[in-house]
């Protein structure tokens, strides 16, 4: 008999819990258990971005579902494109309670350089933001970088797969957020023990067009996956666009742990 599994779903910036209402009832009619974690400024968290200095307040709900887990029991760990530096930060803190960390269209972090080295990869690539809106915000460390995405953007760049619905829906509650850049500069590198020691897993969309596919080849060479799958004609938002085909690779993998 197919073992169940815990899964939590961790969104990207700007975006919250609700991307995952496709993808969620998917994994619990098959039997699993899902966490949507609702990151701190967004979603239905009332706070603003400007109220969150730092990335680790920003992935503090996720450390929190973490921490509040059994002490024998692991979890697939789930990250949605910046939500892929939520899931390792929460490897590094807490390994041994994760199975194997599933990176979708999202930032792989390594452990040789600091936390954002990939990010300042991903900003030398060419191309423009289009319609987004970028701004500064003092903190007590320093200053952060905002950003809105404009609707233009999201439809060419994220989008452009999904459902008119779809859209429309993510024009209603995508959120200012941030990348929190200037932050992850200045922490330590993950660690190999906590972060490195975890099972990395990556899943691609064929035509993403907010991290491009070469892109994605370059981090997975930079920092070893133990296998990538490849979801055809997918955009940025493989839980909207692709949910069914999302769902049929997150059963494999958690059929293989």
């Amino acid at each position: 008999m197919e073992r169940k599994h815990h899964f939590v779903l961790v969104h990207n910036a700007y975006h919250g819990a609700w991307i995952w209402y496709k993808l969620k009832p998917l994994l619990e009619s098959a039997g699993h258990r899902v966490t949507a974690v609702e990151l701190a400024a967004s979603g239905i968290d009332p706070r603003p971005i400007q109220a969150v200095e730092t990335v680790d307040e920003y992935t503090q709900p996720l450390i929190e579902t973490l921490d509040s887990l059994p002490e024998n029991e692991q979890v697939i760990l789930v990250g949605s494109s910046f939500g892929g530096i939520n899931i390792a930060l929460a490897a590094d803190k807490f390994p041994a309670k994760i199975k194997v960390l599933v990176f979708v269209n999202a930032f792989l972090p390594d452990t040789t350089h600091v936390p954002s080295h990939v990010l300042d990869k991903y900003m030398e690539i060419p191309g423009d933001f289009e319609d987004c809106e970028f701004s500064s915000h003092a903190t007590r460390n320093g200053t952060m970088t905002l950003l809105k995405m404009g609707p233009k953007f999201m439809r060419n760049r994220l989008y452009q797969e999904c459902s008119i619905q779809d859209y429309e829906l993510a024009k209603t509650l995508h959120r200012q957020g941030s990348f929190f850049k200037e932050d992850l500069s200045k922490k330590e590198k993950f660690t190999d023990e906590g972060y490195g020691s975890v099972q990395r897993v990556y899943i691609m969309g064929s035509e993403d067009k907010a991290i491009p596919c070469d892109f994605i080849r370059w981090m997975v060479e930079n920092f070893n996956v133990s296998k990538v799958y490849e979801i055809d004609g997918g955009d940025h938002m493989l839980m909207l666009s692709k949910p069914q085909q999302l769902f049929d690779r997150l059963s494999a993998i958690a059929a293989e742990h």
